[in-house]
Order: C-alpha cells, then sequence, then structure tokens
C-alpha cells in the first residue's frame, strides 16, 4: 500500500483501498476548486473496466483545481450507499459511481444531497443532480466481431459473457452481426457467468469454449482472464476494456476500448461554467468515448481496410449497426428491412440474433 492511500473497515467487514489527497473536498471547493470521487466495483488494477476509468481520472487528477479521489472494489448495496454518502458529507462536488450496480445506491444519496452533482455509468433512470452515461459500445464490438469472423478457421467464436442484459446482449448481437457481415458459417458461442468480475471463472469459460473448437475469443467481462486463456492455448483473442496487445502480442487481434476522458473532461468544463445539465448521456465512435485499437500484424490487409471503411461509415453515422433485416436464433424476423431500432428498443435488447448459440 502507498503513501496515498490507508485501508478502511467499514461496519459491514468490508474492505476498501480509499485514495487520499492533501486537502479536504471543502478547501478545495473553498478555493475555487472542484474535487471528484469515483467509485469503483472492482480493483483499479483489474486490467479492465475500472482501470479505464481509472485511467482517465489520473489525467483529470492532473487538471489545475481539481482533486479526484476513489475508492475500489465496492460491492453494491449497503456499503456502496456508506461510501458514497461518505463522499456527499464530505463536501464533493461530483461523485461519479462507475458502474450499474451502483445506479440505485447513487439515486437514493442524490436525493439526500441535492447540492451535489451525480453520475451513474451505464444506469438507467436520471434525477435532476444525477445523470447517467454509457457510450454505444456495440458499434466497436461490431467491428472487432468483423475482425474475428475473418479471422476465424473453425467459424467458432467463443465469447464470455457477464449478465443477458441489454447491455451485453446488445453487444454480443452486434459482435455476431459483425463476424457474419464478412463470414456468413461463422457462429458465436456464448457461455454467461453471471458476475461482472470473477476472473477465475472467466477463464474457465474461456478455456470450455476452446475445448469446444473456438479458435477466436471475445468477451465482456471487467478483467482480461479470457486472453489469459486464450494466449495459454495459442488462439486469438479479440480485447475489450483496454488495449492488451503489450501483453498479448501473439493472440489479441484488436480490442474494443473506453476512453472515458473526453466526456469526464466535458463534464468538467460545462460543470465549471455552470452549464451542466443532468441527463441521460449514450455516446458513440464520434465522440471518441468508444473505439478499438490498432490491429495485431496478424490480421490481414485487406481485412483491417475493410473493417476501417466501414468504421468510418458508423463514425459518420452513414451506416447503422441494428439496420434490418435482422433475425433471431429462431429465425424469427425482429428488426424489418431498412429499419433502425430505436434507443429505446436497443437499450431494451432481450433477445439474441442469429448465428448466437
Amino acid at each position: 500500500m502507498n503513501n496515498a492511500q490507508r485501508q478502511v473497515r467499514y461496519p459491514s467487514g468490508s474492505f476498501f483501498l480509499i485514495s487520499l489527497c492533501s486537502a479536504p473536498a471543502a478547501l478545495a471547493a473553498e478555493s475555487g476548486g472542484v474535487t471528484i470521487g469515483f467509485v469503483y466495483e472492482s480493483p483499479v488494477g483489474d486490467a479492465g473496466w475500472s482501470f479505464s476509468h481509472e485511467a482517465a481520472r489520473r489525467v483529470l487528477s492532473s487538471s489545475p483545481g481539481v482533486t479526484a479521489h476513489f475508492v475500489e472494489s465496492v460491492p453494491d448495496g449497503f456499503d456502496a450507499e456508506r461510501v458514497i454518502e461518505a463522499m456527499a458529507r464530505k463536501g464533493y462536488n461530483i461523485i461519479i459511481t462507475a458502474s450499474r450496480i451502483f445506479a440505485d445506491e447513487t439515486l437514493r444519496v442524490a436525493a439526500k444531497y441535492p447540492d451535489t452533482t451525480f453520475l451513474n455509468c451505464a444506469g438507467d433512470e436520471t434525477a435532476p443532480n444525477a445523470s447517467v452515461y454509457f457510450g454505444r459500445m456495440y458499434q466497436a464490438r461490431y467491428l472487432t466481431g468483423m475482425v474475428a469472423g475473418a479471422m476465424t478457421k473453425s467459424n467458432v467464436i467463443g465469447y464470455v459473457a457477464a449478465y443477458p442484459i441489454p447491455e451485453v446482449i446488445r453487444g454480443l448481437n452486434a459482435f455476431t452481426l459483425g463476424a457474419r457481415a464478412v463470414n456468413p458459417k461463422a457462429r458465436v458461442k456464448v457461455t454467461w457467468t453471471n458476475a461482472w468480475y470473477a476472473p477465475a471463472v472467466e477463464k474457465s469459460a474461456a478455456l470450455g469454449l476452446i475445448k469446444e473448437k473456438a479458435d477466436v475469443v471475445a468477451y465482456h467481462q471487467d478483467t482480461p482472464s479470457a486472453q489469459e486463456a486464450a494466449a495459454e492455448k495459442g488462439v486469438y483473442a479479440i480485447g475489450y476494456n483496454a488495449d492488451m496487445s503489450l501483453l498479448y502480442p501473439k493472440t489479441q487481434l484488436v480490442a474494443a476500448v473506453w476512453n472515458w476522458y473526453p466526456f469526464y473532461n466535458e463534464m468538467l468544463s460545462r460543470y465549471r461554467k455552470g452549464q451542466w445539465v443532468s441527463g441521460d448521456y449514450w455516446l458513440g465512435m464520434e465522440s471518441g468515448l468508444v473505439d478499438i485499437t490498432a490491429f495485431s500484424p496478424l490480421v490481414p490487409e485487406k481485412t483491417r481496410n475493410l473493417v476501417l471503411s466501414r468504421k468510418a461509415e458508423i463514425t459518420s453515422g452513414a451506416y447503422k449497426v441494428f439496420q434490418g433485416p435482422v433475425r433471431d436464433t429462431e429465425g424469427r424476423l425482429r428488426i424489418a428491412d431498412s429499419e433502425v431500432p430505436s434507443d429505446a428498443e436497443l437499450k431494451a435488447m432481450d433477445w439474441l440474433v442469429e448465428g448466437v448459440y
């Protein structure tokens, strides 16, 4: 544990690492600064979801007048609410809860502290002082699916997924559509772990998929454990959250990644000008919040050019990932020819596209 952190025990018995700074929130606010609190569900060293937010926090905290604390490995429920409320009580100006598992707790605390600005990542409900924000990761998923579809030889692509909820289903469906757009014979076999952060379970699921002939592995989890399994078995992997190409140069083909800093920086800029408006922010590739990494040298130039061409179309709005016709696993037409589902329909997606099994 370094000098910038200390361990705190809460009554429930849970332990968290709390990042400290030299000046309390109230003092920072009085001096014209802004104090921001980040709450993470997993360790910042997860090399995945929390790490992607932490990377942005570190850059943000280097801005003049900004103090940014974080609390990691916070479970939902009672513990989360205590952590969030502790920040509000200490006078934090902005509190960012970087997971949908904190949605209810964020709203409950926001109701008690109307002068504090709250943001919950991937949640659904807003309040006068509480926003929800997310990115259209399904756009990047589609592009990485194209790479997977082009590179598979067995036509079996493995996909390790957390929960069968709209966010995850939407990404899985987009990935599958991308794979089958370049390889109609490709199928995506999914294993549900029913956990966001479970490294051992994630790795075991990936190994199971590889045993079932998957020669490309993708995932929607908080850690790159599925990539570790792929590297051990010498099969290709599609990354997520952050670029793991330095760790897995021989197996990662490309990754779908988050870049939270532009959004956080814009939010902070508006807040300081008194222009921040609470709402539902769902940004796509045009914002830079979601993207894909550079391709591995393993990916043929023809495939790279095809994917980059489609990326340009998605970014400009000329191509819509879920434009019909789209059928489900039973062959039923879910999105009619030329139709484009609304955001409300995308956010409620609870069915799987043809090609997932």
